[in-house]
């Protein structure tokens, strides 16, 4: 028993409260039994009685109100001499007996399932995009089209338009295709959901190609990140100018770019080789080479490698896209257990 239910009933409640720095509310809900039954809610004063609500809903269900809402029930009732209760009374009934929802259609999105795909080698899997260039003037741009080999990071084609085509995607792709010599079931083309990549003269294309089509999900940059690290790359060039004064500009710095990605650019997801190296089957030679170089200065000055011989670097051998978790589970014990 608290003090306070001891000193109320000498000095009254408000009193006993003040004196001992407790709020009312806390001394009844005190004194409020823990357990058994609680009192139930009175209903206010002017709740219809259940025969009435009944009634009311039996009205609403009438053929010519079924599709109408209660605004428009209780002005037509009126209409007709007759009252049978507020209309915000008509949205409680309803609401009791579950038949309140939105009768407009609604875009339901659909679930887009992750995309996870592999490449073990070049020409399996593509990664395609387009970015925009700065133009001569404000609010002109030029529109480069990128397709990246995902395994060798090899720009396998590309291009500098006026404006996003997908009839010039489409081109571009079978060009690529066909300088690739890509046969049917042998690539998959992943891509972001931009006009050009859905539409249906690329879907068409790539059907006819035999060649399987991916697409991120909405709003998700992480699913298509090979072509977004590589625009990247081109934009913080220091070389890459603010703006470009004509197309031929662009694709002559875009030529030169090209070039050096693909053949001098030591790309640090390739263990630091060119993406040629890698394209063309050329990786385990330089990387022996390496090594060679390795040994050599190990050989001369073993003291400068305080972790002993230095090992060879290992060529790529997978590439993913959001590798799914029960892989990368599988290599972080594996490392664990190294």
């Amino acid at each position: 028993m608290t003090a306070a239910s001891v000193l109320a009933p000498l000095v009254g409640v408000l009193a006993a409260c003040v004196a001992l720095g407790v709020a009312r509310a806390t001394y009844y809900r005190r004194r409020a039994p823990i357990f058994g039954p609680r009192r139930r809610k009175a209903s206010p004063p002017r709740t219809l009685p259940a025969d009435e609500r009944r009634a009311v809903l039996d009205v609403l269900h009438e053929p010519r109100f079924v599709d109408v809402v209660p605004a428009e029930v209780h002005a037509t009732l009126l209409d007709e001499q007759r009252y049978l209760c507020s209309v915000r009374t008509m949205h409680r009934i309803l609401a009791e007996n579950g038949e309140v929802r939105e009768r407009r259609d609604q875009l339901v999105h659909p679930s887009y399932a992750k995309p996870e795909l592999l490449a073990t080698g070049p020409n399996q899997l593509w990664s395609w995009d387009i970015t925009k260039l700065h133009g001569p003037a404000k609010w002109t741009y030029f529109y480069l089209y990128v397709i990246l080999d995902v395994f060798s990071r090899y720009v396998v084609g590309w291009m500098l338009a006026d404006g996003e085509s997908k009839t010039l995607a489409a081109t571009l792709i079978e060009t690529t295709c066909e300088r690739e010599l890509i046969v049917p079931g042998q690539l998959t083309v992943h891509a972001d959901r931009g006009a050009a990549m859905v539409s249906k003269p690329v879907a068409f294309l790539l059907a006819d190609l035999g060649i399987t089509k991916t697409h991120s999900r909405p709003h998700v940059s992480d699913d298509n990140p090979f072509s977004e690290a590589h625009f990247k790359t081109l934009k913080y060039r220091p070389d890459f100018p603010e703006r470009f004064g004509s197309i031929v500009h662009g694709r002559a710095h875009c030529r030169d770019f090209f070039a050096w990605y693909n053949n001098e650019h030591h790309h640090s997801g390739i263990a630091m080789l060119t993406p040629h190296e890698v394209h063309h089957g050329l990786a385990d030679a330089r990387l022996d080479q390496r090594a060679a170089v390795l040994h050599a200065a190990y050989g001369a000055h073993p003291e400068r490698f305080p972790r002993g011989l230095p090992k060879r670097a290992a060529a790529p051998h997978e590439v993913w896209i959001n590798r799914p978790i029960s892989c990368s589970s599988q290599i972080a014990s594996e490392i664990s257990t190294q």
